[in-house]
């Protein structure tokens, strides 16, 4: 349990996911608009999302040809908030 523990608090520690993340606590985004807020390449975007979602951070929605991402509970949307409000104390 510690090891995996570690590998799910690893994922927080990446800038770059750090904004994903973040731009989904106001909801659902396709990749391109994800890429485009958070000034990453689509490709870059899709590889992160891609290891969020592997650990249950993110799920996608199919919509026609488009994915839609979201967090996957309000436990992601916790730990964010969480840490927001952590580094915001003075």
């Amino acid at each position: 349990m510690t090891n995996k523990l570690a590998e799910f608090f690893s994922l927080f520690s990446d800038g770059t996911r750090i904004k994903i993340l973040t731009q989904l606590l106001d909801g659902e985004a396709t990749v391109s608009s994800i890429a485009a807020n958070c000034e990453l390449t689509i490709s870059n975007t899709s590889h992160q999302l891609r290891l969020l979602k592997d650990q249950k951070l993110v799920k996608a929605r199919k919509e026609g040809k488009y994915n839609y991402y979201s967090l996957d509970d309000d436990h992601v949307r916790v730990i964010i908030e969480y840490g927001i409000e952590h580094l915001s104390e003075k």
